[in-house]
């Protein structure tokens, strides 16, 4: 039987899928896409799928993946989805399907313990704070036990810990074969794991880390996989510009610093002055965010120059040219004792890195490229390409060293019209076969959208604190379960503050915002609701919260969009986007800023509904989409909800919302 008859069968009625879950329905759509991912399995050509949200996607990409008895590497967008393929979905497909696969999960450096930089940080534990000290030792019972080394198994430790960079490795300071705990290495350990194995599970990060460098382990493993698969494929342009460009950040200098002083101490204590050269380097990171001035973290300065916009370029040349000295001075001293120990080789390799990244930086940018500044919590000079098209055409799709290879591409949005050229275009697929699947909600009958008449524009200062209020109202009324997605951190903050403050003497509803406790925690208990105890929740967000968040149910019925979500115009990334587009006589706002608010806006809506039984209201706070022309464009991106004309209507529709709320947890 071809792989095109079997898995027509397997979704079939009474298929071997419906035979072994009692729960599964066999959907037009969802078959639809598995015929056609098995199609470009058989074909070896590359494959575009925008499967709207509820057809089943992983379903679809998995089933003709698994069933084509080929070597499959899947790479989703995030740590938690990937552990959610890897864990659960993978699991149950093996099983239902009777096929003797091995699978692995393969993430990188940064999510595996390193049992040497362990051992590292513990020596410096005098120089940390009690309660980082506390933190290494269950740390260090933890790594006793038997696990994987995999970080996100360990209970207790946030992904934000500054702890992290210490107690894990980067392709900088990894010590290899020289390292005393290379046998049981969890990085060599999973990277076996994944060779041996016919479903490897990455992430794109991982993928694009690998095609910067060929460090990440899978650069021996893709000749011979046969079917690549990027879940969430929309992140792929974005994430893979962080790669293929290059960055220095002091937070990089800083780190080195500290291993220089630590390390030359530890192993050549007193044939060079450690102590002097790391504090040269720590003065010179030191120096160069100060010559940024006191920017506003999250400022992005335009660097089309000499220097970043607004700096001083002589001070600026200065500081980069004192970075690169003590860089160099640093790798001089180490030259002459990096046989000492392994750490010091490294720290050599690290310091001639760093010199030559600055060096880099005090040159013109390459071409096809655009450089800016990044001021946060570190200064980060960035150098990226404008896509990932380039790249991808001369470095992934050719295939003369594996042969023939499928590529299969596929999210809930990939953009807006028949050929998906938001996303092609930008990847380099141009030329790749696309198939769209709409949703089988009936968007119709479950959801609804409103824009709010005589609204404040915008650009008004008081436009923020106009969403609050009419959320406060609104999210009052339908007790709780209620997303503001914000399109600016400020915005987030300006309406967070004035949501507490509207129901501070309000003891049923809680206001979580976005950073006030790690993102898990955020979703856990959105999503307990008025459960178990608990108050009923309005959750404010922004950037991350706008895609990948489920919340099927009654736990959110009401999503809050604040504006339209247009790329900043002055973000040097955009900028630089502009100005081709119009190098190459084409329209910026129809071309790029239409389509990616067009995109964005379908991702923030596509929070609200989540399965067949889900019901909802949709609020965009921003009267351009019924007022402007081009919000047509805009509105036909979205599902096709109801639309409420008034507020008395959007009023009617949340307390039935809630009365039918009500019911449902009375017969539970």
């Amino acid at each position: 039987m071809s792989l095109l008859s079997e898995v027509e069968s397997a979704f079939a009625v009474g298929g071997v899928l419906a035979r072994a879950d009692t729960h599964f329905v066999s959907r037009a759509g969802q078959t639809r896409m598995a015929m056609a991912v098995a199609s470009a399995i058989d074909g070896a050509y590359p494959l575009v799928v925008e499967a709207s949200t509820g057809v089943g996607k992983t379903f679809s990409y998995l089933v003709p993946a698994l069933m084509s008895g080929e070597r499959v590497l899947v790479s989703t967008a995030t740590k938690a989805l990937q552990d959610q393929l890897f864990g659960r979905d993978l699991p149950k497909l093996i099983s239902v399907l009777g096929l003797p696969v091995r699978t692995a999960l393969l993430k990188g450096r940064a999510s595996y313990l390193c049992v040497h930089r362990l051992e590292t940080a513990r020596q410096q534990a005098s120089a940390q704070d009690f309660e980082s000290m506390r933190a290494l030792g269950r740390i260090e019972q933890w790594a006793r036990g038997r696990h994987t080394g995999d970080l996100s198994e360990f209970d207790g430790l946030d992904e934000r810990s500054p702890l992290i960079p210490l107690v894990t490795s980067t392709r900088e300071n990894c010590l290899g074969q020289s390292c005393p705990h290379f046998k049981a290495c969890h990085v060599n350990i999973a990277r076996r794991e994944a060779m041996a194995a016919d479903v490897v599970v990455i992430n794109h990060h991982l993928f694009f880390a690998d095609m910067a460098v060929r460090e990440s382990g899978f650069a021996e493993l893709l000749p011979s996989v046969r079917i690549v698969i990027f879940d969430e494929a929309h992140q792929l342009n974005e994430t893979g510009i962080q790669f293929l460009g290059r960055n220095l950040t002091t937070g990089q200098l800083l780190d080195f610093s500290r291993d220089v002083q630590v390390a030359g101490l530890q192993h050549a204590r007193g044939l060079a002055d450690w102590h002097g050269m790391a504090g040269e380097v720590e003065q010179a990171a030191r120096a160069l965010r100060l010559a940024a001035g006191r920017q506003i973290s999250g400022a992005k300065l335009r660097w089309t120059g000499g220097a970043p916009e607004g700096l001083d370029a002589a001070e600026w040349d200065d500081v980069i040219g004192e970075v690169q000295r003590s860089c160099l001075q640093a790798g001089e001293a180490l030259e002459l004792v990096c046989e000492t120990a392994p750490d010091l080789t490294r720290l050599h390799e690290r310091a001639i890195h760093l010199a030559r990244q600055a060096d880099l930086f005090a040159r013109d940018c390459e071409a096809g490229c655009v450089r800016w500044l990044d001021v946060g919590a570190q200064l980060r000079l960035i150098e990226s390409p404008l896509n990932i098209g380039k790249a991808m055409r001369s470095r992934v799709f050719p295939t003369e060293e594996g042969g023939a290879r499928s590529w299969i591409f596929t999210s809930a949005t990939l953009g807006e019209d028949a050929q998906l050229s938001w996303f092609t275009e930008p990847c380099g697929l141009s030329g790749a076969q696309v198939l769209q699947v709409g949703s089988p909600f009936d968007y119709g009958l479950q959801a609804a959208f409103y824009v709010p008449a005589d609204f404040p524009k915008p650009a008004d200062p008081g436009h923020s604190l106009a969403v609050a209020r009419v959320a406060a109202k609104w999210a009052g009324t339908i007790g709780g379960r209620t997303m503001i997605l914000t399109t600016t951190l400020k915005a987030l903050r300006s309406i967070g503050e004035a949501l507490a403050a509207s129901f501070e003497n309000t003891a049923a509803i809680d206001v979580l915002v976005q950073g006030s406790m790690p993102k898990r925690n955020l979703i856990e208990r959105f999503r307990k609701g008025a459960t178990q105890g608990h108050n009923a929740c309005v959750l404010v967000a922004s950037a991350s919260f706008w895609e990948g968040i489920d919340f099927p149910g009654d736990a959110l019925q009401l999503v809050i969009i604040d504006k339209l979500p247009f790329p900043p115009p002055n973000d040097p990334l955009v900028e630089a986007r502009t100005k081709l587009l119009e190098s190459e006589g084409r329209s910026p706002f129809k071309e790029y800023f239409l389509a990616e608010a067009a995109v964005s806006l379908k991702q923030g809506a596509g929070r609200l509904i989540r399965r067949e039984s889900d019901q909802g209201v949709l609020v965009v706070c921003d009267q351009r989409l019924v007022s402007m022309s081009y919000g047509r464009r805009l509105i036909k991106a979205l599902p096709p909800m109801h639309r409420i004309e008034t507020e008395v209507e959007l009023m009617a529709r949340l307390r039935a919302l809630t009365k039918t709320c009500t019911r449902d947890s009375l017969r539970a």
